[in-house]
């Protein structure tokens, strides 16, 4: 029987051979990874991203991923949910991407309106939806203001915004789900959305 894991008669392989075996560009490894975990991938971003037309472009992107992040596998009996955080981190990452355009396209459209399309109405509306943001994003705690201005006003990667508020970035994800909601609900109570 020959040594190589993905060459074995009758067994399957560890996905920590095949990862191990994929680090070394062994892409018969990525196939197999991909045979094996692409319906989970799947599904998860489905839920992650409540069924974004985008899933299937991350579904790829993770495994695309795979033969630059294949040494970092932990050895982990299954490498299931290692590839599925893959996948989601690279949804989050995506959603901010999309969200910073809207931002920006939104923003260049204001200043392409002329001082004869704007009206005091649509002016002291924008200055009161302001306002309600700032004082919703006052209201919220330290820890989380932080964690939103960092990532989402400043742009600033999650794990550089963990690094310098030296925190795990799990833990500065949490508190930014958290933040967005609370945000949002002082918007709607505001009458602002």
């Amino acid at each position: 029987m020959s040594a190589d894991p993905l060459r074995r008669v009758g067994t399957r392989a560890r996905d920590a051979d095949l990862l191990e075996a994929l680090a070394r560009d062994d892409l018969t490894a990525l196939g197999e990874l991909y045979t094996r975990y692409e319906a989970d991938v799947r599904r998860v971003l489905h839920r992650v991203t409540s069924g974004s037309d985008d899933v299937e472009d991350l579904v790829h992107t993770t495994f695309l991923k795979l033969p630059s992040l294949a040494s970092t596998f932990d050895g982990r009996a299954s490498a299931g949910a290692w590839i599925c955080g893959i996948a989601v981190r690279l949804a989050l990452r995506h959603r901010r991407s999309i969200d910073r355009l809207l931002r920006r396209i939104v923003r260049a459209g204001e200043s392409a309106l002329t001082s004869n399309a704007r009206t005091p109405e649509s002016d002291v509306a924008v200055s009161e939806e302001l306002a309600i943001f700032g004082r919703a994003l006052d209201e919220l705690s330290a820890k989380k203001r932080a964690a939103f201005v960092l990532v989402e006003l400043e742009a600033i990667p999650a794990d550089e915004a963990a690094r310098a508020l030296d925190i795990p970035v799990a833990t500065l994800r949490t508190r930014l789900f958290h933040a967005k909601a609370e945000l949002r609900a002082a918007m709607k109570r505001g009458g602002a959305w």
